[in-house]
Parts: C-alpha cells; sequence; structure tokens
C-alpha cells in the first residue's frame, strides 16, 4: 500500500480566518467563545456560541457564488482554497486522479431554517431556487470540485462529529489503494441558530455558562456543564508518496493510520464501558504499526460534556497508562465545531507538531478523577511532538480515529 502525505492545509474557525491566525492563537491559548452576535438569543436557553466574526465571503471567494451556497459551503471553500494555495499543487492534467471529500454533519442547515420562515411566512412561490442544493451535505464537495475542476471521487460524509475524521481516513484509504493520487479532505459546519440551539439545549448538552462564555467550554474539568457550538472548517490536500515527491512538494506529515467502528449502544451517550472508544484507538495503532509508547500527544475529542469526557479519558487510561502521553482538547479554545472539529483539531495538532508546542486549557481548574490519572496540558508546554493520535466520536455511536506522525 503506497504512504499518504500531508501537503497542505486550510482552516476558518472562531479563533482565526486562515492557519496563521489560528497558529497564534493557540500559541496563547485564546478561546473563541463569545455572546451570540449573528442574532438576538436572548430568549434561547444557551446564548453562547463560537463564531467566525466578521466573515465577509466576498472577500474570498466570487460573488455570485457566495450568493448560491451555504454558509457552511463557503466556509469549506475558503478551507481548501488556503490548503490547494498551501500545498503548490497544480492539478492539470491530474482531475480525474483527485478525490474531494468534504464532510459535515448537518449541511446547510441555516438555509433550511430561513427558507422555512421564507415559505411560512411568504409562501411556495417565494422559496429559493437554490434551496435544495445550498443545503445538501454534499454540496461542499461538489461547489470545491467545481472550481477546481476535480473530477475524481467526491462525496461527503455524515457521522455527526466524526465526520470530518472519517473524511480523512476514507482520502486515506482511496490513495493507500491507488484509485486516485490526491485527497481534499476535511469538514465544514455553520449551525449557529436558534433552532439547533433550542435541540441541543433540550438534550442538556450545552453549556449554560450565559455570563461567562470564556469559561464555558471545559473539557475534562469537574464543573464543566456541556459543550458549545461553533462554526468553521478544515481543509487538508492529502497525496500519495510518490505523487509529492515526483513535484517535490512540502511535506508537512503522514497520515499513518485510522480506526473506524461503532458503540452500537445509543443514539448520544458513549459505550459506559468504553469499548467503542478503547477499540478504535487500538485500531488505529495497529493500522500504524504503533504502540501506545510512540503516541506523543493524544488530541482528545472531549467536548466538556460530562459523561463523554470521563469515558475519553478512561479510555485513554486504560491504553496508555498513567501520565504516559500528552492530552489536549482543541474545543477547550474553539468549542465545538461538529462535523467540521476532527479536521480542526488536526490542522491544530499539525500547528503544534510544526511549531514544537503542545497548546494548553486555561479552563482545566479541578479535574475529574479520570482525567487527574492523565497528562492533561493545563498550561501550554514547549515539546516536539512526533507522533499524534487524534479522536472524534459522534452521535449514533460513530468513533474514528487517526494517526498522524513526522515524515
Amino acid at each position: 500500500m503506497r504512504r499518504v502525505l500531508i501537503t497542505g492545509m486550510g482552516t476558518i474557525n472562531p479563533l482565526g480566518k486562515n492557519v496563521e491566525e489560528f497558529s497564534n492563537s493557540l500559541k496563547n491559548t485564546v478561546v473563541g467563545i463569545d455572546k451570540i452576535s449573528s442574532f438576538d438569543p436572548s430568549d434561547l436557553p444557551v446564548q453562547i456560541a463560537g463564531e467566525v466574526k466578521n466573515f465577509k465571503p466576498e472577500e474570498y471567494i466570487d460573488r455570485k457564488l457566495s450568493k448560491r451556497i451555504d454558509r457552511y459551503s463557503q466556509f469549506a471553500l475558503v478551507a481548501a482554497k488556503e490548503a490547494i494555495e498551501s500545498s503548490r499543487i497544480n492539478f492539470e492534467g491530474i482531475e480525474d486522479r483527485v478525490a474531494v471529500i468534504i464532510a459535515s454533519g448537518m449541511g446547510g442547515f441555516l438555509t433550511l431554517d430561513n427558507q422555512n420562515e421564507v415559505f411560512k411566512k411568504r409562501g411556495a412561490n417565494r422559496v429559493s431556487p437554490f434551496m435544495i442544493p445550498m443545503l445538501l451535505s454534499n454540496m461542499a464537495s461538489g461547489v470545491v470540485s467545481m472550481v477546481y475542476g476535480l473530477k475524481g471521487p467526491n462525496f461527503s460524509v455524515v457521522s455527526a462529529c466524526a465526520s470530518s475524521i472519517h473524511a480523512i481516513a476514507l482520502g486515506t484509504m482511496l490513495i493507500r489503494h491507488g484509485y486516485v493520487d490526491v485527497a481534499i479532505v476535511g469538514g465544514a459546519e455553520a449551525t449557529i441558530a436558534p433552532l439547533p440551539i433550542a435541540g441541543f439545549a433540550a438534550m442538556k448538552a450545552l453549556s449554560t455558562r450565559n455570563n461567562d462564555p470564556k469559561k464555558a467550554s471545559r473539557p475534562f474539568d469537574k464543573d464543566r456543564d456541556g459543550f458549545v457550538m461553533s462554526e468553521g472548517a478544515g481543509v487538508l490536500v492529502l497525496e500519495s508518496e510518490d505523487f509529492a515527491r515526483k513535484r517535490n512538494a512540502e511535506v508537512l506529515a503522514e497520515v499513518k493510520g485510522f480506526g473506524m467502528n461503532d458503540d452500537a449502544y445509543h443514539f448520544s451517550a458513549p459505550h459506559p464501558e468504553a469499548t467503542g472508544s478503547k477499540a478504535v484507538m487500538k485500531m488505529a495503532l495497529n493500522d500504524a504499526k504503533m504502540e501506545p509508547s510512540n503516541i506523543d500527544l493524544v488530541s482528545c475529542h472531549a467536548t466538556s460534556t460530562p459523561v463523554g469526557d470521563e469515558l475519553e479519558a478512561k479510555a485513554i487510561l486504560d491504553i496508555f497508562g498513567d501520565k504516559d502521553v500528552f492530552v489536549n482538547s482543541t474545543k477547550a479554545l474553539t468549542g465545538h465545531l461538529l462535523g467540521a472539529a476532527g479536521a480542526v483539531e488536526t490542522i491544530a495538532a499539525l500547528i503544534e507538531m510544526k511549531e514544537g508546542f503542545i497548546h494548553g486549557m486555561p479552563n482545566l481548574e479541578n479535574p475529574d478523577e479520570n482525567s487527574s490519572k492523565i497528562n492533561i496540558v493545563k498550561d501550554s508546554v514547549n515539546y516536539r511532538v512526533n507522533n499524534f493520535l487524534k479522536n472524534s466520536f459522534g452521535f449514533g455511536g460513530h468513533n474514528a480515529c487517526i494517526v498522524v506522525g513526522r515524515y
């Protein structure tokens, strides 16, 4: 099987509109969560989120196109543009050998929400003819392929908050087995609207720290009370080793292994023995032909929910032992980007690998029992990361994990 290399990355999220801004925010442990500004949330039980503020899509993409795609697709295109440009790849002559897999947990929900209001208030004749293509979860992948003329396999992955790690794993699989030479992979999400917030709040899944938003996302802390919804996108360029070397590409890292499974247990709760999350980490390590001792950092899924964080800590403890590996969760700073979370957090770990640090988690004040037994990074540390493991878990019991390391 062919080796799979990462040669480009791009992101837009609450901590920055590009990789450089994101990197600076990670180094300074900036928390990108605040009171919602895109609409009046005063009637909602949850009034905080991680927004991409002052985003003007026409500054990044064609104005006409920007009006015909949902905000999540706009984010995907912005992140893909940065990733492709940073890779310095030329698609001429290889268009049918390039896959595009941009995942999303909820797709164009803002379009659906908006057009439902139009339908109720103004009638069927006023519904936009672009509504259906704008709301489809596969349209971010479709738009990227149209803009760049890419004719290889093109689809989306929808597996809730595991979606974008599934996208990376599937892109890796396509390259390994020779179906394509290049894969543009990642995830995008834009669901900060009253209805999704009301729905997650009804499940008791969201933090209600409305008066202290910077303290709301607190993975592994005893006083956590739920996750904070965020938005944005993260995209990677993957290439086969031979293709990347032939064009003398700058290599950021290598995707060394992946694992995918399901708890088959509950709609939204992880298995109480963390069987699925333990198994998926072992799968990824085995696929990478690595031992736990080879991993320097576990970039956790840890969303700041009471049950999820505790069980992920238990799984890490069972596999890696007491204090044997650095552990952090980028959601402490960004909040939870749902289907885009895994890709954005992979980019965070790639930045840490490149820059020689591991970002801290400023709201980790009182770790719970399992968390206190593992080496969670509260304050940023300087450290050379050679290999990291990235977890993503989603409603429906979906578990996905990748191992990424230096090439």
